[in-house]
């Protein structure tokens, strides 16, 4: 058995959804949990909804939702023959969800009403891509994943009660294998033991994934995307970027960490637990052979390039010279986590604690307002946070030319440079 996640970008259009479809019916007799997001832009609309009717601007949210409704719709009505019907009678069921909703006033936090709504997307999406397989004589079941992955409340960022949610994997999903090629279900959701929708957060859609991966004893996990493979750096920057075609686990988690946009550390987890190997695939050209992921050491690694901009240094001096470790740092720390602001860059002098965040000027303005009781606080803004992991001194000669370096820190594999 085999895992494939395919992202909003690969449904995006009634083109895109025909050729994702292409690539589950080509696999399909292999047996295939499918896992969809929503339809590209569809979680965005989803948060401009919820934050109008949070707002009570209750005329807004249904316009807008009707808005999102009919792009569906149009979907259906162009890309199905003669399942139509059964999808649009699906749809409008999740439709009921949002809309009794809509007509309510809020009682309780946005988190909350976040979760309820825009969880909405995946099932839309798995809705209509189930039907159109189903249509292509896949053998397709379709899941609501909320009747499995079991979650704490912690609406936006929900933990997954994994015994819970393994045992009804095994239990309702395996058991569908035997009369079906492929089961389709949603990434990024979940339910409370109340029966209240919840998001997993940031990557949740790979995160579930892995876990059905993990649960299942899945052959690999192969994740879609609009791009070759991994890259070294990002092309859109770099139009030298290559190709990797092999990483280890611990090699994208410290990717990740630095700030490239691979795949999200908790995604790794699952998989690395059982050594399942995660395959990072091109859907525009599935014939690449893309990105293998697992435990053998690649060799050789070209310089991986992760570029930061907008970045804030702070510089937190003591107001007496005396020894910075001397001052409440525990409570400066404190503060950063008040705040939900995490250093990407820290160092020490003797008198100061030099760190540089991502600029959410609303947040970097608050802390350094908060610890100016404690330290005197210098702010520079506007600058870039360069890593490059595997570097040599050519890159870092190259990507560092014409600039002014700040701050510098290297290790035997990473180099990070803040510059302006």
């Amino acid at each position: 058995m085999r895992i494939f996640k395919f992202g909003g970008a690969s449904i995006n259009n009634i083109e895109r959804i025909k050729n994702t479809g292409n690539i589950i019916k080509d696999n399909a007799p292999q047996k295939l949990l499918v896992v969809i997001s929503a339809m590209g832009k569809t979680t965005n609309a989803l948060e401009k909804i919820t934050e109008a009717f949070f707002e009570n601007r209750k005329e807004d949210a249904l316009q807008l939702f009707e808005q999102l409704k009919n792009n569906h719709l149009e979907v259906v009505k162009y890309l199905l023959v003669h399942n139509w019907k059964a999808a649009e009678d699906q749809l409008k069921e999740f439709f009921t969800e949002i809309e009794w909703m809509l007509h309510d006033k809020p009682v309780r936090n946005y988190d909350y009403y976040y979760d309820q709504i825009v969880c909405c997307g995946e099932l839309f999406s798995t809705c209509i891509v189930a039907h159109y397989l189903a249509e292509q004589k896949v053998n397709v079941k379709w899941i609501d994943v909320r009747d499995v992955f079991r979650t704490d409340n912690n609406f936006r960022d929900a933990g997954v009660d994994f015994d819970f949610t393994a045992t009804k994997i095994n239990e309702e999903v395996l058991p569908l294998f035997s009369t079906n090629d492929v089961v389709m279900t949603q990434g990024f959701i979940g339910s409370t033991d109340e029966n209240e929708s919840t998001t997993l957060g940031r990557e949740g859609s790979d995160y579930s994934a892995a876990i059905f991966a993990n649960i299942l004893h899945a052959d690999a996990l192969t994740i879609w995307k609009d791009v070759p493979a991994v890259m070294n750096a990002d092309p859109n920057k770099f139009k030298e970027a290559v190709n990797i075609p092999l990483l280890n686990y611990t090699e994208v988690i410290e990717m990740a960490y630095y700030g490239a946009q691979v795949i999200h550390p908790k995604t790794i987890k699952p998989l690395q637990n059982k050594e399942i190997p995660l395959l990072v695939k091109s859907f525009i050209d599935p014939s690449l052979p893309g990105t293998v992921i697992s435990s053998r050491i690649p060799k050789n690694l070209p310089p991986v390039i992760v570029v930061k901009e907008n970045q804030v240094l702070m510089q937190f001096k003591s107001k007496d010279f005396s020894f910075v470790e001397d001052k409440p740092v525990e409570e400066l720390h404190q503060l950063f986590e008040k705040v939900k602001l995490k250093p990407n860059l820290s160092q020490n002098t003797a008198i100061s604690l030099l760190c540089c965040f991502d600029d959410h000027a609303e947040k970097t303005d608050a802390l350094a307002s908060e610890a100016s009781t404690i330290f005197d606080v210098e702010i520079e803004r506007n600058l870039t946070l360069l890593t490059i992991r595997h570097y040599d001194r050519p890159a870092i000669e190259k990507l560092t030319e014409n600039k002014i370096i700040v701050l510098e820190q290297k290790t035997a594999t990473t180099v990070q440079v803040l510059m302006r």
